[in-house]
């Protein structure tokens, strides 16, 4: 009875045994691409709550003009 409900994952746990030594490269990129997907979940809330972070401003989209008027009017570049 035992073997019918865990035997598909000693069957999984085997052929991924077998594949991290006969094909790391492929192994280790598939367990990191798993892991992914989980960090982007786990990551922010961890940093936030044991670490202190907090979001820096956003970065300015605009160069931010002077409110008053110019001093001198504007001459050469083709400006006239």
């Amino acid at each position: 009875m035992a073997s019918t409900l865990f035997g598909p994952f000693a069957r999984t746990y085997r052929s991924l045994q077998r594949n991290a030594h006969e094909n790391p490269a492929i192994f280790y990129s598939i367990i990191i691409g798993a892991v992914g997907p989980i960090a982007v979940l786990t990551v922010p809330p961890i940093r936030r709550t044991y670490f202190g972070y907090q979001t820096p401003d956003r970065v300015p989209t605009s160069y931010p003009l002077p409110r008053r008027p110019r001093d001198e009017s504007l001459s050469g570049y083709d400006d006239e």
